[in-house]
């Protein structure tokens, strides 16, 4: 599919989405993905990017794929995988096309059974606001990418909601009351409904569209300029430069923004070709107290963290 494939808009499907601009963003977007989705997980570097810089000008909303429902009926003929043994080999293909840590052991000690508990969960933390999802879904992702936990199981879904809740960013006992739920699982049916009526079988997928016109869809993981030329084919300018800013400056502000963040994200905002480069940096801003080391991932990867 071309980067620049045209789809007819849909005047009627307003994203009701995570920026509380609304009706004044340029750009809606309708992002499905999946928490156990290892592509997804590299296109974190790609998306924050496109949010920084576009800032109040995106509207987004998340929407859940699905990727396994079960192993029996799994099958990724793309990829020639059809059980759990043959996904960690794609796992380490992503790392090294993409640079973000992922552990493919998981694969090995614990394989998760399916996606869909875990997305269920995302749209139990959907229901308290785009923080809440943001924050969770991210926190999903560490998990399963970074600490070889198996999301698929119910204990992990709740531990990881509660390390999110801990952050003060969401209502532990409202989630999991949400959980058990309906609507969270209705959700879900339509996400999966949707993403079957526009043929979305891969992800990351977006579909980007101005209000009552026509729109872009993008399948799969996508280089930041590819991403970038997209949303400027929609609307010329909407991408902002942050080159004013001194490295430390932007590093600073960009931790801050997201509250979490790997090394790799900071090396694709800052325009560096050179991880160690930006590890030093990092490392520095620790040292000097300006930023912080998370200390609940057991993850030999850093996560760095803001102060405020």
């Amino acid at each position: 599919m071309s980067i620049h494939e045209q789809m007819e808009a849909m005047p009627d499907r307003h994203v009701e989405g995570n920026n509380e601009a609304g009706e004044q963003a340029l750009v809606q977007i309708e992002y499905f993905t999946d928490p156990l989705c290892s592509w997804s997980w590299a296109f974190e570097v790609q998306w924050r990017r496109l949010r920084y810089e576009c800032a109040e000008r995106l509207n987004w909303r998340y929407r859940m794929g699905g990727l396994i429902a079960d192993w029996r009926s799994y099958d990724d003929p793309l990829n020639d995988i059809r059980s759990p043994s043959q996904m960690g080999p794609q796992w380490f293909q992503v790392y090294e096309m993409s640079g973000m840590p992922l552990d493919d052991h998981l694969w090995q000690i614990d394989p998760p059974a399916s996606s869909y508990p875990a997305c269920i969960a995302v749209k139990a933390a959907e229901r308290q606001g785009p923080t809440a999802i943001e924050e969770y879904l991210r926190r999903l992702r560490e998990a399963v990418m970074m600490e070889r936990r198996n999301i698929a199981r119910r204990d992990i879904l709740l531990a990881v909601a509660q390390e999110t809740a801990a952050t003060g960013l969401l209502d532990l006992d409202r989630f999991c009351a949400d959980l058990d739920a309906a609507e969270p699982m209705d959700s879900f049916r339509q996400d999966l409904r949707d993403a079957a009526y526009y043929g979305i079988g891969r992800f990351p997928t977006l579909i980007l569209h101005r209000y009552d016109e026509r729109g872009i869809v993008l399948i799969g993981y996508r280089p930041y300029d590819a991403l970038r030329s997209a949303i400027e084919h929609l609307v010329p300018g909407i991408t902002q430069q942050t080159s004013s800013m001194s490295s430390q400056e932007l590093t600073v502000a960009y931790v801050t923004r997201w509250r979490r963040v790997v090394a790799r994200e900071l090396m694709e905002v800052l325009d560096y070709d050179n991880l160690d480069q930006v590890q030093a940096m990092l490392q520095s801003l620790v040292a000097n107290g300006t930023l912080l080391l998370a200390d609940d991932t057991p993850s030999d990867e850093p996560i760095y963290m803001s102060r405020s």
